[in-house]
């Protein structure tokens, strides 16, 4: 299975898709009058998102989300809002995140070979070994980078947009050009478009903002309020566990945790198993069938918060239950079929009939 696929509609969207997993946006960074910059074509932007490859730099990113969510007490981190990240780079793949989460904070480091990841609400480190081609950081840390966002995005969805450059932006002081993704006017999607601004001199992405049918505002975005170009103390990229502190594998930790945590056991449940990509561009529909013994393994409390924040449908596919965002649509039918996607309710009505 194509993985770049099967992340299309979330990617597309600026989220991670899932019942309990709808990721991070951020809001704009930086603000001024737009600055005068030489003429430079759409084609010109999108080649420099997808071939940049940022230098040293540290920077914050804020976070401002305006999905739709409800707020869910369980899990706090899902509701809108506003939030705040670090992160750093040595621009050769070592790469360091500081993640707020109320009272607590996540940090994330890649050393090059190990990527530690470490919460100071229970003092516990995970420790990743990563073979030669897998030296990245994890993907919760990643997706706070401007950069890789804006890459993912425009790489998945280009071809199925019409690509325009709108103006000049100032982000984190910075002189910026605004390069637009406008889904064709054939894609059945929730997506009015994507707004990347790109930098003048540096020719990465800084911020990336979705905006969805029917809003003025944006229903997230992801950008820099400030940024420091440059080398970075090599200490940042180095981690040593704190004294106490209980290191775990991501998989012993995933086990264990799967019984203890709603949201954690509800968002394995809906990975399923050999997923289904349906179509192509903004209104591709990634489908799943849960299986029995998955369903059964799902929490109470899991299952209560899907009951809570759903609605029941049906149709000629049968019966299931529906959760729906600004940029995102899921649908679960009650024998284990699931499909998620940018995307309108009906689409997924019309889609899940082809899940296997």
């Amino acid at each position: 299975m194509n993985n770049r696929k099967v992340t299309l509609a979330a990617a597309a969207a600026g989220v991670v898709t899932g019942a309990a997993g709808l990721g991070l946006l951020a809001m704009p960074a930086g603000a001024g009058q737009p600055p005068t910059l030489p003429d430079v074509s759409a084609e010109s932007l999108v080649e420099q998102v997808l071939t940049s490859e940022p230098g040293a730099f540290g920077g914050t990113v804020q976070v401002d989300n305006k999905l739709g969510l409800p707020s869910i007490a369980e899990i706090p981190q899902l509701a809108d809002g506003k939030h705040s990240a670090r992160i750093w780079t040595d621009g050769n793949g070592r790469f360091r995140a500081a993640l707020p989460n109320g009272q607590s904070e996540q940090t994330v480091v890649h050393d090059g070979k190990t990527t530690w990841s470490w919460n100071s609400a229970d003092n516990e480190v995970t420790k990743a070994e990563r073979g030669a081609d897998e030296q990245k950081p994890d993907a919760k840390a990643e997706a706070a980078n401007p950069a890789e966002a804006a890459k993912q995005v425009v790489g998945l969805t280009k071809e199925f947009s019409d690509i325009s450059v709108d103006g000049t932006a100032r982000v984190a002081n910075r002189a910026a050009y605004e390069l637009v993704l406008t889904p064709k006017a054939s894609e059945k999607t929730l997506i009015r478009e994507v707004r990347i601004a790109v930098d003048s001199e540096l020719k990465m992405p800084l911020r990336v903002a979705v905006l969805t049918n029917g809003t003025s505002e944006p229903a997230g975005m992801v950008g820099f309020s400030e940024i420091n170009v440059g080398p970075q103390d090599p200490k940042l990229f180095e981690f040593t566990p704190p004294a106490q502190a209980k290191v775990t594998t991501p998989e012993a930790k995933e086990e264990r945790d799967r019984d203890r945590s709603p949201e954690l056991g509800l968002e394995q449940a809906l990975q399923g198993e050999n997923p289904q990509v349906f179509g192509t561009g903004w209104d591709t529909v990634v489908g799943a069938r849960i299986p029995a013994e998955a369903m059964a393994q799902v929490p109470a409390e899991a299952q209560g918060l899907v009951d809570r924040f759903t609605k029941k449908v049906s149709g000629s596919w049968g019966s299931g239950k529906v959760f729906t965002t600004k940029v995102a649509t899921i649908l679960i039918a009650d024998d284990g079929r699931v499909v998620a996607g940018a995307v309108p309710e009906q689409v997924l009505f019309d889609t899940i009939g082809q899940v296997k």
